[in-house]
């Protein structure tokens, strides 16, 4: 059966007949599989790879328009893209997905069941990485020119279990099967040099003796909405440039014949290697530096074959820096311009602060990368004499000319942090080097932007006061509305009769409906019915059976101390006590859902995790309370796991310490879905309650500025627990051992952190999160108040479309014209 005739730029005008003649060709064509043999996973892989065939045609074509149009391009560098589950997106992308849902009914197969068959690309952790993929859903739909750079991890970080109640992490080998979107490009591999020495002749250095690896690149197409753009995410593979070593195989050193095939593959098996020994840290830094070598090899082989010289390449090239990770971007480019291309330093160094730009995405310390300067020196000798020289330049230029004579300050923004012991070596601030690399350094959200300017960098700002700019982040509307909640979407699609998904901010059109007590029970039975699908996976995962007419209170995102699941637990295990004081209390049915990863060495945090877990196995088997409250940890979180959580939720629990969350892009997804924020004042929780009002959402806790004073008058967190009977009562039985008697001690470490030291303020702000769920019990027992704020949350979320925020990025940051 020859290739179905359609016109593949017009996609969106296949009728179903001709997806259905596309999945039977790859069925019996490329699968070797007959309709009436194929499994669910059969359709999945020939829906895909037609989708694919598809988005090839179209990414040539957008190749061509581009070299024709001479465009200015980004290239997004991110050591994680959290792209979820691909086939649904594109089928809605493409606006197909009513036709491929009739074309696989048409063969006895429902398309749920086909979408329910695809893994999750194992290629990112948390919001950094889904955010990196809505930027890239969103470039794509704003017709910006674009590529995304990153590592096609072969297990990603890890695959989440419990047992006893314990984080348990096992290889998430998410492409072992099959993965038809990933598209190897052999012919476009990079050469990447590592270790090795510098030698100089007649002022010019050279890098020899080095051990080189390959990066084979893979290929996602990116497709956007309602646009006949594809871009592409390309992905790097580690592999060794000779492989496999047959005189070695020969003489029976069957190890050895692989040594140098597995040090390569190495550097692409696993997300974040552990970094808690001298093997691991040489790895992180081995994996960006191969990723950012890879990419940049890669962005100035297309540039060149698009354009003669290098006079263009400034207006042409636009490279983000998505935090820290690809920092080593900016003297391999130097390198590659002095080294290969014959700049001068000034020169060089004008061409990387010209296309460079830096997000900032934490204002935590130990998030803030640094290296050993004897480590980059071993891997990297000849960057290690490049940061030096940026380093000189910029102190004993750019500070010595702002501040004549100021050793301090030179010492405060020296890229090279001097120790306070001797015996320890110096470090390279990562940060630093990303800031004085680039043209613009963006934080994300308003308060965070600030904190930035007022507390992270206040000597750079004050240097170049126009450099650190504000881009609030933003979510896509497509995945996190249109696709994940169906029926609201259909619900706003009826009421509206406009194209939201494009234009977010025509969400506020809804508020005029929310006193409509007709479309607050449409609005209230979509939330339902979305709280029976999850209730379904529920009891899948954990066997439990909730009730869909509680209250689902969600607190979905990595586990961290300073996102504070430990103060949602304290608060728990108190409803808990109430409950049994008095069962008859007058209180809704609560259910409380977690979902999160700790990282492998992160104790204190999968201490938390254990004491939810056991917790929940109490409460969840304890009849006296009468099924009141329920306490839910879902494992292995994942976007298609939070595509069904998120509908679902009535709560959003966005509860970090003020001043510690950039910004947040779960808080806006749950918003978006109609739940109502529980929130302190940190990260674009301030923004949403500026677009939400005040009325429509539960702030508690003390304010950054607050945050500061306690801290400076003094915080002893035991003065708290000896004054608050409850919050004492609550720790004394955690730490009292009944909860884990087959361990008495087991959350010893999670009660000393919060009775010791309390870094994160979890006792300071106790009572006042407590009286804020007061707040929302008082509110869900008014079901025409509650539903009247959550539809409210909904129509108020415009601004928060990742859309918004390529367009702030290309009008403050990328000078790209839309």
């Amino acid at each position: 059966m020859s290739r179905m005739n359609v016109d593949l730029n017009s996609v969106r005008t296949m009728d179903t007949a001709q997806v259905e003649q596309g999945i039977r060709r790859i069925l019996e064509q490329s699968l070797g599989v007959e309709p009436d043999e194929a499994t669910p996973g059969d359709y999945w892989e020939a829906l895909s790879l037609l989708v694919r065939e598809i988005n090839l045609d179209r990414i040539r074509n957008t190749r061509r328009e581009e070299k024709d149009g001479s465009v200015r391009r980004v290239y997004y560098l991110s050591l994680e893209f959290l792209v979820g589950r691909l086939l649904g997106n594109n089928l809605h992308n493409l606006g197909i997905y009513h036709q491929a849902e009739k074309a696989t009914a048409s063969f006895g197969v429902n398309l749920s069941d086909v979408l329910e068959y695809e893994t999750d690309p194992a290629l990112g952790n948390g919001g950094l990485g889904r955010l990196a993929a809505c930027f890239l859903d969103s470039l794509t739909t704003l017709n910006v020119p674009a590529f995304g750079y990153g590592i096609n991890y072969r297990f990603g970080l890890f695959k989440q279990g419990f047992v006893g109640g314990k984080q348990v992490e096992s290889p998430d080998a998410w492409r072992e099967d099959s993965f038809p979107w990933g598209i190897e490009k052999p012919k476009r591999k990079q050469v990447v040099r590592l270790y090795g020495q510098v030698r100089e002749v007649d002022g010019k250095a050279y890098w020899d003796d080095t051990q080189e690896v390959l990066g084979v690149p893979w290929d996602l197409p990116v497709t956007g909405y309602n646009t006949e753009r594809v871009n592409t995410l390309r992905l790097w593979e580690g592999r060794a440039t000779e492989g496999f070593d047959l005189n070695s195989f020969d003489a029976g050193r069957y190890q050895d014949s692989r040594f140098r095939e597995i040090l390569a593959e190495n550097i692409s098996q696993v997300l974040y290697p552990n970094d808690s020994h001298p093997e691991g840290k040489e790895l992180r830094l081995i994996q960006q530096y191969f990723f950012v070598a890879c990419s940049l090899a890669d962005l100035i082989a297309r540039y060149k074959r698009e354009h003669e010289g290098w006079e263009q390449f400034t207006s042409k090239v636009v490279i983000q820096l998505n935090d820290t990770h690809p920092a080593i971007a900016v003297p391999e480019l130097l390198r590659i311009l002095m080294d290969e291309e014959d700049f001068v330093f000034t020169k060089a160094l004008e061409i990387c602060r010209s296309v460079f730009c830096y997000t900032n995405h934490t204002l935590l310390p130990e998030a803030l990368e640094t290296w050993s300067q004897g480590l980059i020196a071993r891997v990297l000798p000849r960057h290690m004499q490049l940061i030096y020289k940026i380093n000189y330049h910029f102190l004993h230029n750019e500070v010595e000319k702002h501040w004549p004579g100021d050793h301090q300050m030179k010492n405060r923004l020296s890229i090279i942090e001097e120790p306070n012991n001797p015996a320890e070596p110096q470090m390279v601030r990562m940060a630093y080097l990303s800031v004085i690399g680039s043209h613009k350094v963006n934080g994300v959200a308003a308060l965070h932007s600030s904190l930035v300017k007022q507390k992270l960098f206040p000597e750079f700002d004050e240097l170049w006061p126009d450099k650190i700019v504000n881009v609030t982040n933003g979510v896509t509307p497509r995945r996190w509305l249109a696709n994940c909640n169906p029926e609201l979407a259909e619900l706003i699609d009826s009421t509206l009769k406009s194209d939201w998904q494009s234009d977010l901010a025509r969400l506020g059109e809804l508020k005029v409906w929310a006193d409509d007590p007709e479309f607050q029970k449409k609005f209230a039975r979509i939330k339902r019915d979305n709280k029976v699908a999850l209730a379904s996976v529920i009891d899948e995962l954990c066997g439990v059976k909730v009730n869909p007419d509680a209250i689902f209170d969600v607190q979905i995102k990595r586990l961290h101390e300073y996102k504070r699941q430990q103060l949602n637990l304290l608060h728990i295990m108190a409803v808990y006590r109430r409950l049994l004081e008095d069962p008859d209390l007058d209180v809704p049915h609560r259910v409380f859902i977690f979902a999160a990863k700790a990282a492998p060495g992160y104790l204190v945090a999968k201490n938390i995790i254990y004491a939810i877990n056991r917790l929940a196995d109490r409460v969840n088997n304890d009849r006296r309370i009468r099924d009141k409250l329920k306490v839910i940890f879902l494992p292995n979180y994942r976007v298609s796991l939070a595509e069904k959580i998120i509908p679902a939720a009535d709560v959003s629990e966005q509860i970090s310490t003020a001043g510690f969350e950039a910004s947040g892009t779960g808080n806006m997804k749950l918003a978006l879905n109609g739940a109502l924020t529980i929130g302190t004042m940190d990260g674009a929780n301030v923004e949403i309650a500026e677009e939400v009002g005040e009325e429509n959402i539960f702030i508690f806790g003390k304010t950054v500025e607050e945050v500061s004073d306690l801290r400076q008058r003094g915080y002893n967190p035991r003065d708290i627990y000896q004054h608050n009977e409850e919050l004492k009562a609550v720790i004394d039985w955690l730490a009292s051992g009944d909860l884990s008697p087959d361990e008495p001690d087991a959350f010893r470490p999670l009660v000393e952190s919060l009775l010791d030291s309390d870094y994160f303020l979890t006792l300071a702000d106790y009572q006042s999160y407590s009286d804020a769920h007061d707040r929302i019990v008082k509110a869900w027992k008014a079901p025409s108040y509650w539903w009247r704020m959550a539809i409210i949350n909904t129509a108020s979320m415009g601004k928060f479309s990742s859309d918004r925020s390529i367009v702030d990025y290309c009008k403050t940051i990328w000078n790209i014209g839309l």
